[in-house]
């Protein structure tokens, strides 16, 4: 009886010295930071410009030589557009100097198809018109670079500001140094990664003055 005594006293003391020692100051866990949003890698589209318009490639095909590059224009000012013509677009080379570049309205040298003439289009907010570019590339002088526009500039109409456009390759003229225009027409955004259908049975075959 006395040694089972003295084992409950000596456990009693041991719980009285723990209950009177110091309890351990509780770790504090840093707060988790907030999460912070994935950066996004789509490219923003262009600004609207001070005239109310934002021009945008609308794709590349290419078949036998032939390029043609599709251009989106889209009224995002806040009152009508009008459009009666062909756009103005220039190039330059990757140190962003002028490439010599003669513009062809229509295109007839270069293929047919994209020969329709302009009409008179009134774009409301919101609204679209499509045009396209042509070229060939082709090199039929050895003695003469070829022509790559990295970088391309379209005025909506001749006189009118120039607005970059933003591109996913090349123009590669070869050595032709002839670039064809189709006219705005009015579009309804249905196909927005080929350009606009000619107006006619485009030719794939080079036409004689086109290797000149």
């Amino acid at each position: 009886m006395k040694t089972a005594a003295a084992r409950i006293g000596a456990l009693a003391g041991v719980a009285l010295l723990t209950a009177c020692a110091p309890a351990a100051a509780p770790q504090r866990v840093p707060a988790a930071a907030p999460p912070t949003a994935a950066a996004s890698t789509s490219p923003r589209p262009p600004a609207c410009s001070p005239e109310g318009i934002r021009i945008t490639e609308l794709g590349v095909s290419a078949a036998m030589g032939l390029r043609a590059m599709g251009l989106e224009l889209v009224n995002c000012g806040n009152r009508p557009y009008v459009l009666h013509g062909y756009p103005a677009p220039s190039l330059r080379d990757a140190d962003r100097d002028p490439l010599a570049v003669q513009v062809i309205p229509g295109a007839r040298p270069i293929t047919s198809g994209f020969d329709q003439p302009p009409t008179r289009i009134v774009l409301r907010p919101g609204e679209r018109a499509a045009a396209a570019l042509l070229w060939r590339n082709l090199v039929t002088d050895a003695t003469v670079v070829a022509s790559n526009g990295a970088y391309l500039d379209v005025a909506p109409l001749p006189g009118r500001p120039a607005y970059p456009v933003e591109l996913d390759g090349p123009v590669d003229l070869g050595n032709t140094g002839r670039l064809g225009v189709s006219a705005w027409k009015r579009y309804n955004g249905a196909t927005s990664t080929q350009p606009p259908a000619p107006s006619g049975p485009p030719s794939t075959a080079p036409t004689p003055d086109s290797r000149l």
